[in-house]
């Protein structure tokens, strides 16, 4: 399960759904049965279920809207990874969530991600290019122990 969670605005395309559901052929391809689900409100959520036709991926993408904080804590307790390809963020504080509730995440090597994933010390940060791959490989790896990344995310610093 791929998760995002992030407005779904024409002001703010930049924040890469379109990005993970043009990857998820991809990921299938790598033998990947994958769900995305895209938390968050929307006043532009047909581009992307356009896209997610497509590209023949429509039955694996799931937009939930605004579903409240407790169910929120849930979703990124249930995701197998947390993505957010984001070209323009200026700090990722949904990446943040997400390791906090111990689930890994991943985000490209620009803007906010990188600083909220300490540049791959928490999570990983990767190229446009690599996105799919990175998916992919996240997805085959082993999850990451939950209270140890969370404890991580919580203290950071380290002497």
């Amino acid at each position: 399960m791929l998760l995002t969670v992030s407005r779904m605005d024409s002001g703010q395309r930049y924040k890469g759904q379109d990005r993970i559901i043009a990857a998820i052929p991809y990921v299938v391809a790598q033998g990947h049965d994958v769900e995305y689900l895209v938390v968050g409100e929307s006043d532009d959520r047909a581009p992307l279920e356009e896209l997610a036709r497509d590209v023949g991926v429509s039955g694996s993408v799931r937009f939930l809207g605004s579903i409240g904080l407790r169910n929120l804590i849930e979703m990124y307790r249930m995701a197998d990874l947390f993505v957010m390809p984001s070209t323009g963020d200026g700090f990722g504080v949904a990446f943040l969530e997400a390791m906090a509730s111990g689930t890994p995440a991943l985000g490209l090597r620009v803007g906010g991600a990188r600083d909220a994933i300490a540049d791959g010390e928490l999570g990983t940060v990767v190229s446009e290019a690599e996105l799919p791959a990175a998916i992919a490989r996240l997805l085959a790896a082993p999850k990451p122990d939950l209270h140890a990344l969370a404890a991580a995310v919580r203290c950071p610093i380290r002497s």
